[in-house]
């Protein structure tokens, strides 16, 4: 049986044969090279995978819907798609206002505790009251995703962007996801993790999209007429880009920032009515998240105050710039592009490592992440011992040392009038040593030392956190981590540049972000609307533009690692070079099942029970057609439905009258979280097998075809623009079959293409991959060693 005729439900091949199931007991990330597109790690489990429909199926009964719709259900169709728009965007903003008023509240009951007791000189007891709670927040996070949803673990933004290519993954949007995505995700952040609530968020509204957009449940008494509309994968497609459109900006308060996200990162299909309905999602995210501002600023939220959702404010410094502000901005984008890759880098090694161990069950799960837990507590609290305090500024509108949970002054252990600004950095919320790094008007606020000190550690922490089984976000780690190089840059400068140190470090952030996230117009217009300053919109743009380019030589994007590290199919914009010396023919295989326009029910069953092809060619033959013609494509679930109606005839006619008759296109509709109907479901009695089924009325009639000698890389373009999930090949030459064979998703991976043509395997990559590592050691010593000149300069200005 040819396995490129589809590529979806290999999970009997995986059950039935002992050798295979040895094979996919292997940690995939390490022991072996993802050879097939059917499985998927999610959240460190092997799992099957689908594609999804995304193609209209035109049949008979698809036909006789639409035209018996009046006026009345197509415009309540459309009022349906705004309002669950409107409910989304409400949706994701509680989720967002409670998120960060767990976080704040947690954490800073955390951190007054240790406040308290260094205050009363009981350092040890700080010490263990601190770890404790972290250790104690960060078992709950991991035993939540280990024991009830381990594909809640990580960002989420990996799975999201397969979901909108195509690829439907078990349970990555599941309400179990999304319970333990909230609640994981104000544990893992509240125990002093150096992870985000960003990329959580976009998960979290990704699931808030899906539920709404299962359609109804038939299992629950949910299933109302009005809700039938959206049983299907576009609409549920277009929910849930609105629904990640909604996380960025519920996370971020960047309600723009948010709908060119989902435009340039998540969503591979796009269309203008689409960006209206996002944008109006986004919107009304803004709106819930400012009214919850308004409410919490009387006090009402406890240690909240304005918390997490107050921007970083920066628009009181002047964004005046020169020659040398150029200058410094340029090798800012430079590092940011060199660190960003590095990043990357080491964070595709953790997660190999890391596969390891998740593989070996919960309970390694959870050891691991109280392993990461107690190192970073140590840090957090064992650092700001190595540095010495400082007097506290004269400013007398400043409270110094800060009394409370947050601040830019921390007492630590130091005398009165003094504070600790390692302290002020660590012993905070994230978002709150991110508000510290971007403070203005700030220029000695910490030390040059201290800054190295949590640059290293912060770099280090975010990157060995990542892959361990909590929700955890990537934009924070990489946030605080190019805030503190970008103030690093500009403390070295602040003799020769007139920027604020508080704009270096949101240009130091921007320059990370785009090495590591390879984002560019998102990211621009995200870091504006988080800091309200549109004057430095062309520093950002250039940093960002430099950075980006500079990454791109070394490796990919952070979240294009992680979808290929889990194995998920996804399909390029693009088209590998080496497939342009193919044609569609060469990567089709036979024998292909097919079923005649009047199959018999025996045939059918026999074919569904053999195989996992999701997608079957129909073939009229004499006496339905003068010569043998391809009729269309039948759906694996579309044959079940019609076979549990057992609408069969003796004789082999056309019964599509009778079909159309007792079927409607509600019938056939995609089922919701629910598994569907399945083979083993049916019960067909032996005399029915020898009976007849017209598939006529359930055939789509306009499958996209490409001839055979199609290039291969014009075939990968036209499947992923056109979202599909079957390519029809059919002969160039008449006389011959109608049909040459089915393309799907598996026949582009570059696995199954180089494994039968291994003499085009690209061995440049390999070559090439040595050689940027290579590279990237080489700058990296160039940087340092122009650091350090720049720094001699630099003193023998300030002397003269």
């Amino acid at each position: 049986m040819d396995e490129e005729n589809n590529v979806d439900n290999h999970e009997v091949d995986i059950e039935t044969d002992g050798k295979e199931t040895e094979i996919y007991s292997r940690p995939l990330l390490v022991k072996r090279v993802n050879t097939t597109s059917q499985i998927a790690i999610v959240g460190a489990n092997v799992c099957p995978i689908e594609s999804l429909d995304y193609e209209i199926v035109e049949n008979e009964l698809f036909k006789q819907d639409w035209r018996s719709r009046k006026k009345v259900e197509i415009f309540q169709y459309v009022v349906l798609k705004w309002a669950f728009a409107l409910v989304i965007g409400l949706g994701t903003g509680l989720v967002g206002f409670f998120n960060n008023i767990g976080v704040e509240n947690i954490a800073g009951f955390k951190l007054l505790l240790t406040t308290d007791l260094m205050s009363d000189h009981k350092y040890y007891k700080a010490f263990a009251a601190y770890a404790c709670c972290n250790v104690g927040l960060a078992a709950a996070a991991a035993a939540l995703c280990a024991f009830i949803a381990p594909a809640a673990a990580g960002s989420g933004i990996p799975e999201v962007k397969a979901y909108l290519n195509g690829i439907d993954a078990y349970s990555i949007l599941a309400p179990s996801t999304l319970f333990v995505k909230i609640f994981g995700s104000i544990l893992g952040v509240s125990a002093g993790f150096v992870v985000g609530k960003e990329g959580p968020m976009v998960h979290t509204g990704a699931c808030i999209a899906s539920l709404l957009g299962q359609g109804g449940s038939r299992k629950y008494h949910l299933s109302w007429r009005w809700l039938r509309y959206f049983k299907n994968d576009r609409d549920r497609r277009d929910l849930i880009t609105c629904g990640a459109a909604a996380g960025v900006a519920a996370a971020f308060r960047a309600p723009v920032g948010g709908v060119l996200f989902a435009l340039e990162e998540a969503a591979s299909w796009w269309r203008s009515a689409l960006l209206w309905r996002t944008f109006f999602t986004t919107a009304v995210v803004a709106i819930v998240l400012r009214a919850f501002i308004e409410f919490c600023s009387t006090g009402s939220c406890g240690l909240f105050g304005q918390g997490g959702l107050i921007m970083y404010d920066v628009s009181s410094a002047k964004a005046t710039y020169s020659g040398p502000d150029l200058l410094a901005v340029i090798l800012l984008g430079v590092i940011g592009g060199i660190f960003g890759s590095l990043y990357n880098f080491f964070v595709d090694k953790v997660l190999r490592s890391y596969s390891i161990i998740n593989e070996r069950g919960a309970a390694f799960k959870i050891l691991l992440v109280v392993t990461v837990s107690l190192l970073t507590s140590c840090c957090s609290y064992g650092l700001p011992w190595l540095v010495k305090c400082i007097p506290c500024p004269t400013d007398q509108s400043v409270s110094c040392p800060s009394t409370d949970e947050s601040g830019n002054y921390k007492s630590f252990q130091c005398e009165s009038g003094y504070y600790n600004d390692l302290a002020s950095l660590f012993l905070n919320t994230n978002d709150d040593a991110i508000r510290n790094l971007f403070s203005t008007s700030t220029k000695k606020e910490f030390q040059i030392s201290s800054l190295f000190i949590f640059l290293g550690a912060v770099y280090i922490l975010g990157i060995i956190t990542y892959g361990i089984a909590i929700p955890s976000g990537l934009f924070i780690p990489v946030i605080l981590a190019g805030a503190c190089y970008g103030r690093l840059v500009g403390r070295l400068f602040e003799n020769i540049s007139k920027l604020d140190t508080g704009l270096f470090a949101l240009l130091g952030a921007a320059s990370l972000l785009g090495g590591t996230m390879r984002m560019t117009v998102s990211l621009c217009i995200i870091l504006l609307e988080l800091t309200n300053d549109l004057l430095l919109l062309p520093l950002v743009m250039l940093v960002l533009l430099i950075s980006k380019t500079v990454a791109d030589s070394f490796n990919k994007g952070v979240y294009d690692q992680i979808v290929k590290l889990k194995g998920l199919p996804y399909m390029e914009a693009h088209a590998e070079p080496y497939m342009r010396q193919l044609v569609a023919h060469d990567v089709v295989s036979g024998p292909l099942v097919t079923f005649s326009g009047v199959e018999k029910v025996g045939n059918i069953l026999h074919a569904l029970r053999t195989t996992g092809h999701n997608g079957f060619p129909v073939i009229d033959e004499p006496p339905f057609s003068d010569a043998p013609e391809l009729c269309g494509l039948v759906l694996r679930s579309h044959l079940l439905v019609l076979l549990r109606g057992r609408t069969f005839s003796r004789d082999r006619i056309l019964a599509g009258e009778e079909i159309l008759c007792r079927f409607a296109a509600f019938d056939f509709a995609k089922a919701g979280s629910g598994k569907g109907i399945r083979v083993d479901d049916l019960d067909i009695e032996e005399e029915e097998m020898e009976m007849y089924v017209d598939l006529h009325p359930i055939t789509n009639t306009s499958p996209y075809t490409v001839v055979e000698t199609m290039s291969l890389a014009k075939a990968a373009i036209l499947f992923r623009q056109l979202g599909l999930r079957h390519m029809c090949v059919v002969p160039k030459s008449q006389g011959r079959p109608p049909i040459v064979g089915i393309l799907t998703r598996h026949d582009f991976m570059p696995e199954h293409i180089l494994g039968l043509y291994p003499h085009i395997k690209p061995i440049k990559a390999v070559k090439g991959l040595h050689q940027r590592e290579t590279i990237i050691a080489i700058v990296v010593q160039s940087i340092s060693a122009m650091m350090m000149q720049m720094m001699s300069l630099l003193k023998l200005f300030s002397s003269a």
